[in-house]
């Protein structure tokens, strides 16, 4: 029999706080969903001329107006982060959540994020490259008291990160990649997989083609673990929805979404996450069919 499924969402950060931001926070707690993520990027495709607020400080506020809710990022990247820095927010909301964090991460992309510091885009060497680097880091800032790191892309002095993290040995880590590289960082230092799809196939591609895309994804992550000597069933696999070929149609109804979920979970992913939707824009979906999904889905699909 397949593992229990867990349900969970994206709530995007557009909303001012005391102008309905906190009370979808609160919703999502009252709906039962496992983790509420929000992205941490500066700015995102359509939103970019929207309000857009920042991830760290609205999952503290978020932490401080729910009390069972898991929160995370879906994801953080080194586009505009350092990891010294980066652990210190961490620790700091961990400690405010009482431990109810996870940090989604991946190495970013050629969005606004990266080049709003005034850099020319990295190539994706590159950004495997210091994502090669910045896990592992932020790895050690984590769980060690004092950190000195002289690497290429990042460096650390006696990094203080007294008391550390609730959870131990420190907030568990949701990786997303599909390349070796990054799969290898998975299996090393993530406690959860995060995968989209295949972008080559998210316009062009059936349904069945991006079961097929996934099927052989979590076959590299297979692999990947058994090259580093780990237990692949150690890791969670998370699939963010709306980016495969199926695109928002699994929100449409309530069927579609259990049979949509039902065949995610028969290929072996363990938590699936659905965006909350936002009028007028690619996320937009009947909230009343949202809210039956969230707490009727999972009965149905046992």
């Amino acid at each position: 029999m397949s593992a229990p499924l867990r349900l969970s969402t994206v709530i995007l950060p557009v909303r001012r706080w005391h102008e309905g931001g906190r009370e979808q926070w609160q919703r999502a707690e009252e709906l039962g969903f496992h983790t509420a993520y929000t992205y941490d990027h500066l700015s995102w495709r359509s939103f970019r001329e929207q309000a857009w607020f920042g991830a760290i400080p609205t999952l503290t506020a978020a932490a401080a107006a729910t009390s069972r809710l898991r929160l995370g990022t879906l994801v953080t990247s080194p586009n505009f982060r350092h990891p010294v820095t980066l652990a210190k927010e961490l620790i700091t909301l961990d400690d405010i959540s009482g431990g109810r964090i996870t940090l989604g991460i991946g190495a970013g992309g050629n969005g606004f994020d990266a080049t709003a510091l005034g850099q020319e885009p990295w190539t994706p060497r590159e950004r495997a490259d210091r994502f090669g680097e910045f896990v592992p880091l932020l790895d050690r800032l984590l769980t060690e008291d004092a950190v000195s790191h002289e690497g290429t892309h990042y460096s650390a002095d006696e990094a203080r990160n007294i008391p550390g993290c609730v959870q131990r040995p420190r907030l568990p880590f949701a990786v997303a990649a599909t390349g070796p590289r990054g799969l290898r960082l998975a299996a090393r230092h993530g406690q959860a997989w995060v995968t989209t799809g295949d972008p080559k196939i998210s316009a062009t591609g059936t349904p069945e083609d991006s079961v097929e895309a996934l099927r052989g994804q979590m076959e590299k992550l297979e692999k990947a673990c058994s090259d580093v000597g780990r237990d692949g069933a150690e890791l969670d696999r998370i699939l963010l929805t709306g980016f495969t070929p199926d695109g928002g149609r699994p929100l449409e109804s309530l069927d579609a979404f259990v049979d949509f979920a039902g065949r995610h979970r028969a290929l072996g992913f363990t938590e699936i996450v659905i965006h909350a939707p936002i009028p007028d824009s690619v996320f937009a979906a009947d909230q009343k069919v949202f809210e039956r999904i969230a707490t009727e889905a999972l009965p149905q699909l046992g």
